[in-house]
């Protein structure tokens, strides 16, 4: 295989590249986001505030992972934060620098929007920002609906991927004062609108002050999910405030995001999904449960298939 297209630049798709790239192979991430990391991602607002608004921290239960992040840690992309319940890692100084440190040398393309995978005599047609290119194989690794959004319709693996279900997460980022003192530095109460509030500017290596992430429920987040961004901002204040005991007239900064594809609630059951034919590979947390661990797993098994089948 003389090129291979990989689909994603979260943990999936970095993990998978850095193996191929490593192995000797050059792999393309093509990304329509700004920033690499996907749900391992870190707001930096223009006045000065930074926020991780989805992936919260990372475990490890599997040596294979264990040793990236103990390597990621040695470089600094990575270090440990104290909370209520005891140490946990986060990216620093944001949790996107794991992605980073991941994605170290390889080639990625953002701001590069794939919409259409065709299969050809010579491998696939890649259709990206409108134009066609042709890769022997392609790894994608966007949420599974977004994956079928690329197939042809009658694609074998369609059946598959759409059995893959999904919670949505509304997460709301707030600045109070700093003369406000913080009630807690984590609250976890998954039966609340609001099942984890955190003051995210206590994690390792941050600058900003008294910076808050709350993430809502998969439930309560169902229900709103179609708000327009001032009445998302608006609700989630009042019930942030409520739990924390801030005014809500006081933010510094305030604003929310909208994760429909936050967390897998039904996983395909296996590290990835490929086609029979040429080598197509849909991998992701998805397949496996909602950790970056479990990211990471699939991207690195997609990788070794490639090696043992196609290398």
């Amino acid at each position: 295989m003389n090129s291979i297209a990989v689909i994603g630049a979260g943990i999936s798709g970095l993990a998978c590249a850095a193996r191929l790239k490593d192995a000797g192979l050059a792999p393309v991430v093509l990304d329509k986001g700004r920033n690499i990391g996907g749900r391992l991602a870190t707001r930096n607002t223009r006045t000065g505030q930074q926020f991780d608004h989805s992936a919260q921290y990372i475990k490890a239960n599997t040596d294979g992972f264990a040793d990236v992040l103990r390597n990621a840690q040695e470089a600094g992309a990575v270090g440990p934060w104290q909370i209520q319940h005891g140490t946990r890692l986060v990216g620093t100084p944001g949790m996107r620098s794991l992605a980073t440190y991941i994605g170290d040398g390889l080639d990625v393309r953002q701001n590069t929007k794939v919409s259409a995978l065709r299969e050809t005599a010579a491998g696939y047609d890649v259709t990206i920002d409108g134009a066609v290119e042709t890769f022997d194989g392609v790894v994608s690794t966007v949420p599974a609906p977004q994956a079928i959004d690329l197939l042809e319709d009658g694609h074998p693996c369609i059946k598959e991927l759409a059995r893959v279900e999904f919670h949505p997460c509304l997460t709301l980022m707030v600045m109070v004062p700093a003369d406000q003192a913080p009630p807690f530095t984590t609250l976890r109460e998954p039966d609340q609108p609001l099942s984890w509030i955190a003051l995210d500017s206590s994690k390792p290596g941050r600058t900003s002050r008294n910076c808050w992430v709350a993430q809502a429920s998969p439930d309560w987040s169902r229900a709103h999910l179609e708000l327009d961004a001032d009445a998302m901002v608006e609700q989630m204040l009042d019930l942030f405030c409520a739990r924390t005991g801030f005014d809500p007239a006081t933010p510094v900064y305030a604003s929310a995001h909208r994760w429909r594809y936050a967390a897998v609630s039904k996983p395909l059951g296996r590290p990835f999904l490929n086609a029979n034919s040429k080598p197509l590979y849909f991998g992701g947390d998805w397949c496996l449960e909602a950790r970056v661990e479990a990211a990471w797993l699939s991207g690195t098994a997609i990788a070794e298939d490639i090696l043992q089948v196609h290398g």
